[in-house]
Formats: C-alpha cells, sequence, structure tokens
C-alpha cells in the first residue's frame, strides 16, 4: 500500500505596505518547502508564479492590484541588446564559480556595500552576518551561490565583484537574489552581466528559461527586468509571450526612468538585483 500524497497547506499573510508601489498594500499566500519532494514542489509552484524564500515558497496575493507580473527569458531565443553586447564584453574576463550555498564574511562584506548605494534604509539593510547566512543556507531544493571575481595573473582567487544565489529547476536557472560592487572603479552593468551569464549558462545546459520573478509596472526599481528579450509573463491563461511592440514600449519607459534617475556619476541610482522578497520574510511567514 504506498503512502498517500501530502498536498501543501497554503496561508495568507495579513496586509502590509507594499515595498513597490506608495500608497498601496500587499499580501501573500504561502507555503512550506520541506520533505524529500521539496525540489519538485518548487518547480510546480515557480510555474504558477511563486518565489522562494529560505524554506518558504510565496506568490502576491492582493485583494485590489495585480501590478505584480512573473517574468521569464526564453534562454535559446535570447537576443542581447546592443548595450547588454557591450555590458557582455566588458566584464566577460570575470572568473565565475558556482559553489555550494555557504555563506562568508566576503560575501556578506559585498552584500553590505551593495545594500548601502543601491537600498539604503530598505527592508535588508538591517541584516547581520548571521541573517545572511540563513537566507543563502536554509534551502530545501537544489540551489548554489555563483561568484564572480576578477581575474588574477598567477591564478590566485581574485577580487569578488558580484554574487547570485540561484535555485536550478527543472525547466530553469531561478534567481533568488544577486548583489554586486555598485562603485567599481572600472566595470559597470555588473546586475546585467549576472543575468546574462545565467541566460547563457541555461541554454548551455538546456534549460528553457531563466526566472526573474516579478515586473512590476510603476516601480522604477523592478523596470530593469523588461530588457531581456525574448520574454514570457504569467497571466490569467498561464505563460505568454510578452508582445514585441508592447515589450519595446516597455523598454523606453524602463530606460527613460533609468536616465531620469541617475546618480551624480552618470550611472543609474538602481540598477536592480531581484529585490522580490524582503529581510525578515521567514519571520513574517511563521507569524502569519
Amino acid at each position: 500500500m504506498t503512502a498517500p500524497v501530502r498536498f501543501p497547506r497554503f496561508f495568507v499573510t495579513s496586509p502590509a505596505p507594499c515595498p513597490y508601489l506608495p500608497g498601496r498594500n500587499e499580501r501573500k499566500v504561502f507555503t512550506e518547502l520541506k520533505g524529500a519532494n521539496a525540489d519538485e514542489l518548487n518547480d510546480a509552484l515557480s510555474r504558477i508564479g511563486f518565489r522562494r524564500s529560505q524554506t518558504v515558497a510565496y506568490r502576491p496575493s492582493c485583494i485590489d492590484c495585480s501590478a505584480c507580473i512573473s517574468v521569464r527569458v526564453v534562454t535559446n531565443e535570447f537576443q542581447p541588446s546592443s548595450t547588454q553586447k557591450r555590458i557582455w564584453k566588458r566584464n566577460r574576463d570575470l572568473v565565475a564559480s558556482v559553489c555550494k550555498p555557504w555563506s562568508t564574511p566576503e560575501q556578506f562584506e559585498l552584500l553590505q556595500r551593495y545594500l548601502a548605494v543601491r537600498h539604503p534604509g530598505g527592508g535588508m539593510a538591517a541584516m547581520d552576518e548571521m541573517d545572511f547566512a540563513d537566507m543563502v543556507e536554509h534551502t530545501p531544493v537544489k540551489s548554489y551561490v555563483i561568484e564572480y571575481r576578477e581575474p588574477t595573473t598567477d591564478g590566485s582567487q581574485g577580487r569578488l565583484v558580484g554574487a547570485c544565489l540561484t535555485d536550478e529547476q527543472g525547466d530553469g536557472l531561478s534567481m533568488i537574489y544577486s548583489f554586486y560592487d555598485p562603485q567599481h572603479e572600472t566595470r559597470s552593468g555588473l546586475g546585467t552581466f549576472i543575468i546574462l551569464d545565467h541566460i547563457q549558462r541555461a541554454a548551455h545546459v538546456g534549460l528553457p528559461y531563466v526566472y526573474l520573478g516579478y515586473w512590476v509596472e510603476g516601480s522604477e526599481r523592478m523596470q530593469y527586468k523588461v530588457r531581456f528579450r525574448p520574454m514570457e509573463k504569467l497571466g490569467r491563461d498561464g505563460w505568454e509571450r510578452f508582445e514585441p511592440a508592447a515589450q519595446a514600449v516597455a523598454i523606453e519607459r524602463a530606460v527613460s526612468a533609468r536616465h531620469a534617475h541617475a546618480g551624480d556619476n552618470g550611472r543609474p541610482a538602481i540598477e536592480g538585483g531581484l529585490k522580490d522578497g524582503v529581510h525578515g520574510a521567514q519571520e513574517r511567514y511563521a507569524h502569519s
């Protein structure tokens, strides 16, 4: 006699201020990822718009808003823009290493510098080293950290300039959280380069998608995601191709917003980094 299938139990958080759109409230539905079938459950939930935060899978369930749209890049058809080609050429000498999901002081120091410049006062700004270790190491699914280091002439380990916590799923790579040196002296576009590298990695092993999380039109810090083509977005009838003309309009808006909010050094004040979750989410879900 086979054991009965255990279906996950879903819960809903209490309304809280939306981190993306001012004046709105957010609500999330979530479930716990655990047990021998955690990978399969995570795969299935990601296909219907869920994201992972440690041992929790969640997705927006707002009463009067549907602005958060799950998006994924189609890897085997990806066509980089001229800007993306320049960013790739500028940074392709970086040495990328796939590491076990184990946090290091070097990663945490880079994260702190990233948050201080890109997201000062944000939900993750108060993270300490233990919080960071929880974010990286508390995973019930196949995960790893991809580190990006500058090359050296003697073969030693170079300077860490970027990192991404990534889940490997049955149909793609899901970028959980990326961060990088926001004030590098000679490199720019590191956030974009990390996404480009994931697209190439996924295509190389035959994975059709790279999941970028939620695109929120009207939220400045989420606009970078729409610049990767072709892209699919999740609607009421399932995944559908982002119509080229509509995506072109969205890209134009994203570029305009990027230039309008450029910092003193000419770089955009916000380049993005897969910020779907916030520090403290695990505790919030646990007490909902």
